[in-house]
């Protein structure tokens, strides 16, 4: 179980749900979303590599964000829900 803790105060929040994990990668499309920062990209270029060498995934699909500072827009978030997984992170 992981418990996750939100900062921020909301008297009504509701309970946050996990998604379902997928059993295998082999042959699905994964995501990897980009901050856009220049560490991000030797990182990822390798992620890419284990997620097809070593899991079998069919595609990686990198896209980065149009600001590093502000969530992901409509327009990635859209394309994303075709995914099996989405590996996102910070290149500082």
């Amino acid at each position: 179980m992981i418990t996750v803790l939100d900062p921020g105060f909301e008297a009504d929040a509701e309970r946050l749900v996990l998604a379902p994990r997928p059993g295998l990668l082999r042959g699905a499309t994964v995501g990897i979303v980009s901050n856009g920062k220049a560490g991000t990209k030797p990182f990822f270029a390798h992620l890419g590599r284990i997620l097809r060498d070593e899991w079998g995934v069919a595609e990686v699909v990198v896209r980065t964000k149009a600001n590093y500072s502000a969530p992901a827009e409509t327009e990635l978030l859209d394309e994303a829900v075709r995914w099996a997984v989405v590996f996102t992170g910070v290149g500082d």
